[in-house]
């Protein structure tokens, strides 16, 4: 009988992908975390001309210079030091840099500090780094916010990495600068590290979130062009922070992968150009206009309370009067809708739904009829 790894003993397949995979046929997906808007052309263009000119190879550990000089010069923008093209390393998407940063920085008798609800990929990352996951919340209870309090309490010595996610997968929430200014003083004396995801900060509904490396400078970002110019597929993310860092960075992700895609890096060049500016505004937008139509519709057809946020495309529905949230969630799969639990993402999640609202308009309207139907028909109202 096989027995796996021990670093695998806790780590499972995510709620997410368990749940699209027991979807039944013509489910509507409104767990979806990518947006379903086409690359756009200007991105397409650039790739296929890099195609046509016969050679892909592999390139740079780090990336190709010219694509690490746009996202240095990117990042520079507000950052208390400029970063240069040397402190940048191009991955196969954020996850990638995500793991390769924590494995870096963190290992045994390290905590990796998380916000509580958070993206549900950090805690399996931690621990297969043998680092200790431990949280500070962003209490349900103030609309998913940040909490001072909570933050300055669970910082111990033994604090290695600081994750913070601005817009917030699964809240769509963000940090507000006084507050990135707090966490930047409080953490001024210790030796942890920030790492900001940034993925989601390109998509906000009024004014663009602020950046920690405004404010720290043990700051390492990761970001990408998956959920900016809907580039998901295409596996292309970086990271960029300090060089005692990003060297050890770049080590394991010349272990784990070589290089990110030739085709992509050359493709991502185009996203910095006024032409990928626009596209990214023009998703922007839309994704507005679609956060509205799902808040409508929830009004209209639920009357349950909600949580919108200042940016991504998720919005989190109170559902707790009906029981736990997986619960829940598997009782919508009978009426051909997908949602997430609050749970999967922490203990703060439980008792809402995240929803996404990155599909068309018509789609929304009716995933939200068939929630109302499901909670009509649900037999575990408490």
């Amino acid at each position: 009988m096989f027995t796996p790894a021990q670093r695998l003993k806790n780590v499972r397949k995510s709620a997410t992908r368990v749940l699209y995979d027991s979807a039944p046929p013509g489910s509507i997906n409104l767990g979806l975390g990518e947006p379903d808007f086409p690359t756009p052309e200007v991105i397409r263009r650039a790739a296929v001309e890099f195609i046509e000119q016969g050679f892909v190879g592999y390139t740079p550990n780090a990336g190709i210079p010219p694509l690490r000089q746009c996202i240095a010069a990117y990042h520079s923008a507000g950052a208390q030091t400029p970063f240069s093209a040397n402190q940048v390393c191009v991955m196969n998407g954020t996850e990638e840099a995500l793991f390769a940063v924590v494995m870096a920085i963190a290992g045994p008798g390290d905590e990796v500090l998380l916000p509580d609800p958070c993206y549900l990929a950090y805690p399996p990352i931690a621990e297969l780094a043998g680092a200790r996951a431990t949280y500070y919340r962003m209490p349900a209870a103030r609309g998913f916010t940040f909490s001072r309090e909570s933050f300055d309490q669970a910082v111990t010595d033994k604090t290695k990495i600081v994750i913070l996610l601005s817009p917030s997968n699964p809240t769509s929430r963000t940090i507000a600068r006084d507050d990135l200014q707090f966490i930047a003083q409080r953490l001024q004396d210790t030796n942890a590290y920030v790492v900001a995801d940034e993925i989601y900060r390109e998509l906000y509904f009024t004014e663009r979130p602020a950046t920690i490396s405004e404010f720290y400078d043990k700051t390492i970002i990761v970001s990408g062009l998956s959920k900016s110019l809907s580039m998901t597929g295409w596996r292309l993310g970086w990271c960029v922070g300090p060089e005692e860092v990003m060297g050890h960075v770049t080590v394991m992700h010349q272990y784990v992968s070589t290089c990110a895609s030739g085709v992509s890096q050359r493709a991502a060049i185009a996203a910095f150009t006024d032409e990928g500016r626009r596209a990214t505004a023009e998703m922007r937008d839309e994704l507005k206009r679609r956060n509205d139509v799902m808040a409508r519709a929830i009004e209209r057809d639920l009357g349950l309370p909600f949580v919108q946020g200042e940016g991504a495309y998720y919005i989190m529905l109170d559902v707790s009067r009906f029981g736990p949230s997986m619960d829940t969630t598997i009782e919508l799969l009978k009426h051909r809708v997908i949602t997430v639990p609050g749970s999967a993402f922490g203990s703060e999640g439980e008792g809402y739904l995240r929803l996404s609202f990155s599909i068309a308009p018509q789609l929304i309207e009716e995933g939200i009829r068939r929630i109302a139907t499901g909670l009509d028909n649900s037999t575990h109202r408490e």
